[in-house]
This record gives structure tokens, sequence and C-alpha cells, in this order.
């Protein structure tokens, strides 16, 4: 590539890179509103920020990054264990023994 193509190809992750910015702003913004919504508007919030946030790594980073489909796995797995979690909070006491 010769320089200006150099600088077209870099314009272009910069102008990618400052979407990304707003729509993460966005995003974290509209988690503070989501009272009323309900859970489930809130978790596709927090994944959609998630993938917003990679796909910054993915653009900015030279090494190798997450596929969607790990992403979305790990995020699966980070969730269930938060639904465990919460699971074992609200058992009684009686039937933990």
């Amino acid at each position: 590539m010769n320089t200006d193509e150099i600088q077209a190809v870099e314009s272009r992750r910069q102008a990618l890179l400052g979407q990304l910015t707003a729509a993460e702003t966005a995003l974290r913004n509209g988690l503070h509103t989501t009272r009323g919504f309900g859970e489930a508007a809130r978790a596709h919030l927090e994944r959609a920020r998630a993938h917003i946030l990679e796909a910054y790594i993915a653009i900015n980073e030279s090494k190798s990054v997450r596929t969607v489909q790990q992403l979305v796995d790990d995020l699966n797995r980070v969730q269930q264990v938060m639904d465990d979690v919460q699971r074992r909070k609200s058992k009684p006491i009686s039937q933990g023994i």
C-alpha cells in the first residue's frame, strides 16, 4: 500500500472507532434508564455493549480476539454462574443442609 492508501485505511479505522465509542456511550447511558423495562432489556443492552467493546478490540488491536461465538459462549457461562449464585442466595438455609 502506498501512503495515501494507508492514510485512507487509518481514516476509516478512526471513523469506525469513533462510531463504536459513541455506540458504547449510548448503550452505557441506556443501561441507566432501563428501570421499568424488565431484565430482558437490560440483558440485551449489556450483551450489545460487550459486542461493541469486543469489536473495538478487534479493530484497535493487532492480537487475535474472540470470535462472536466465543464471546457469546463466554457471556453465557458468566450469566449461568451469576444465575447459580443468585439461586443459592435465595435458597432457604434449611434446604442447604
